[in-house]
């Protein structure tokens, strides 16, 4: 490894400008001694993949420290640590945050050592880590959706894994007329929610030259809004919500027949819904136009590269290597049930297995070929936090049927997200 040096870099054609001041107690070189650089993080399995890479890597000692995920306190330690000046050279952090923290200048460039890796990743990963021709870390895992689907309710109706979304909601009738208390679906909120969208290419922000653009109560957004408004207004969708003990239980009994979801629901679903053992499998999504291959992604994350790094180089030599070294992601897969943003681990011997709660069926194989489907037009807004606060208020409230729409939701918490922007300082282009 080169010796890194430190400097300065600003994401270019955004809305932010990204400081990357050097500091102490971020990662640094010594001539006579390995680099030393220090990395935050929660996913399982990570601590044993830096004791692989450190017994590996003799020039370069990775410092891991666990900390709270994100949502729960890791980000705002990150956040305060870049303030202090003495953040980590590198931490998770998931690619809707990604823009939050290139917002408040904790981000780092890492482009000039990057940019050689670029076709190592699935491109709708990529760009999750990328802002104008910045790079601010290397994407870790991704979340390509599909269907899950209780196969014995469907078998016992006569059905087969809706093709587009019109089928899907001629599904939804005939499963709910089967029983009073049985739904094709739950209520979708946040980043589930974001997966719909994304996959009928409605997104939810833009950049113009330097500015931002929300666009959540576009025409398109409209159009899957409408679509699961229907579904609610004709009392199709359960009142379980996501990750309620009562959701499990549907999950378990049948009561609840599909979950759209990303690949690591398979882990949810598994560990919550025991008594649904055998009873599920996986398909592709419905699409909206017959023919059609697109699909949504929900969740993600990156290893970061924050502001005050002084070992940049090493600290890509590092993160890259988590994401692409086959026997580290293994664990990975194992552990956390991450799925590879690296385009060459999707064939992993752990990803290529039966599954016994799934029938013996090799899910994987469905997620694999979503992956590379994944639209690459979707972007995250820089205030996401106050962003999914707001449509979380307003979807919960339509699906229960308490006051406003799905598209009322998503044009109230365009308003809001717009009005914090103007409130950092952040250019619009509204």
């Amino acid at each position: 490894m080169k010796k890194a040096c430190c400097r300065v870099a600003g994401a270019v054609g955004t809305a932010v400008l990204v400081l990357a001041g050097c500091s102490a107690g971020s990662g640094t070189d010594h001539a006579d001694g390995p680099v030393t650089i220090t990395f935050w993080g929660w996913a399982g399995g990570y601590a044993d993949a830096v004791k692989a890479f450190d017994k590996a890597h003799p020039d370069i000692k990775v410092d891991y420290q666990e900390v709270l995920p994100g949502a729960k306190g890791g980000y705002q330690k990150m956040l305060n640590a870049v303030q202090a000046d003495n953040a980590p050279c590198l931490a998770q952090v998931g690619y809707e945050s990604l823009p939050s923290f290139a917002a408040q200048g904790a981000l780092q460039d890492v482009a000039r050592y990057a940019n050689a890796d670029k076709g190592d990743f699935q491109p709708a990963a990529w760009r999750s880590v990328t802002l104008g021709d910045a790079v601010y870390g290397a994407p870790v895992d991704t979340g390509p959706m599909a269907m899950f689907y209780n196969k014995k309710v469907f078998a016992s109706l006569g059905l087969k894994p809706a093709t587009t979304w019109a089928e899907y909601k001629a599904q939804a009738k005939k499963i709910h007329a089967s029983k009073p208390g049985r739904y094709i679906s739950s209520p979708y909120l946040n980043y589930d929610y974001a997966g719909l969208a994304w996959q009928a290419g409605a997104g939810w922000f833009a950049t113009e030259g330097d500015a931002w653009k929300v666009t959540m109560g576009s025409r398109a957004n409209k159009k899957v809004a409408d679509y699961w408004q229907g579904l609610a207004d004709d009392g199709l969708i359960g009142k379980a919500p996501m990750y309620d003990q009562s959701w499990y239980t549907g999950l378990g009994n049948g009561n609840i027949a599909t979950v759209i979801g990303a690949v690591w629901q398979a882990g949810v679903i598994k560990g919550g819904a025991k008594d649904g053992a055998g009873d599920w499998a996986v398909a592709p999504l419905p699409q909206w136009k017959p023919g059609e291959n697109r699909v949504g992604n929900a969740g993600g994350s990156a290893t970061a590269v924050l502001k005050g790094c002084k070992s940049p180089e090493a600290a890509w030599e590092f993160a890259h290597w988590l994401s692409t070294d086959k026997k580290a992601y293994g664990g990975l897969v194992t552990k956390a049930a991450l799925y590879p943003a690296a385009t060459e681990l999707l064939s992993l011997p752990q990803l290529n297995r039966g599954d016994p709660y799934f029938g013996g069926q090799n899910i994987y194989k469905v997620f694999a070929e979503a992956a590379p489907k994944v639209g690459t037009g979707w972007s995250w807004g820089p205030v996401m936090t106050k962003t999914v606060a707001d449509l979380d208020d307003g979807l919960g409230k339509a699906w229960a049927g308490k006051g406003g729409t799905i598209g009322d939701a998503l044009r109230t918490a365009q308003e809001k997200t717009l009005a914090e922007m103007k409130s950092q300082g952040l250019k619009t282009s509204q």
